[in-house]
């Protein structure tokens, strides 16, 4: 669990259960935040990152976490709601050149920021912590420096609590860290990384596929990091099951 510094107020985390999320609440946290984390079921392929979310929140000391569900897989267009478009395992990332992959779930973190921006209205909270990256990431348009700015122009507009005084800070603490960087900074905070899940394709037992964009760059991540990389991966066909 993070050590908490001086009290600093309420902050929304976005957590997803994934190495980001789970580093962006280990900071939240060890900056003095009460943190109330915030997921969601949206029709994801699997409930195994849920799962993660909850045991990710429980163990850095979120105060709260709160799970809603919202109908984004109904509308498809993604490999990570639809079972009918294949997740992509030749490694597809930002600098491959060859744009924006199927795993980009439409208008995902804007309606995810959307919602973490009315619980931060409920909960008085002074700041949204969310784990987007622009450095070692798939390459999708809402995880850019200028994506974060202009909904920063928004929550400046849209909420009661900005028009009356100050509204809450979008805090991006991972934006320009790689893989390596956010897996060492997560490490120092105590974060136990064995209970996350980042595989957009897990089997039904939890185990990352080891294949897809995400495993590739988790592992890139903690090789680079020097830190053991302690998940449980499907076996390759040619090794079949574990007795």
């Amino acid at each position: 669990m993070s050590s908490r510094g001086p009290s600093k107020g309420d902050a929304v985390v976005l957590l997803s259960g994934g190495v980001d999320s789970a580093t962006t609440l280990a900071i939240a946290v060890g900056e003095g935040y009460r943190c109330h984390a915030l997921s969601f079921r949206y029709g994801q392929r699997h409930a195994v990152e849920l799962a993660a979310a909850r045991r990710v929140a429980e163990a850095l000391g979120a105060i709260e976490h709160r799970m809603l569900s919202l109908p984004l897989g109904e509308l498809g267009g993604s490999a990570l709601t639809d079972r009918s478009i294949a997740v992509p395992t030749g490694g597809a990332d930002a600098a491959s050149g060859e744009g924006i992959p199927v795993t980009y779930v439409p208008a995902r973190n804007t309606v995810f920021l959307a919602f973490a921006l009315a619980f931060a209205e409920v909960t008085g909270s002074d700041a949204i912590f969310v784990g987007v990256n622009a450095v070692d990431y798939s390459g999708y348009p809402d995880c850019r420096p200028e994506y974060v700015e202009a909904f920063r122009r928004l929550a400046a507009l849209a909420t009661k609590r900005a028009v009356e005084g100050r509204g809450p800070a979008i805090v991006t603490p991972l934006m320009n860290m790689t893989k390596a960087e956010i897996i060492r900074t997560g490490v120092r905070l105590g974060v136990d990384y064995s209970l996350t899940v980042s595989c957009y394709d897990p089997d039904a037992r939890g185990r990352a596929c080891g294949r897809c964009d995400s495993c590739r760059l988790r592992k890139k991540g903690f090789q680079e990091a020097g830190v053991p990389d302690q998940t449980v991966y499907q076996p390759l066909p040619s090794e079949g099951e574990e007795p």
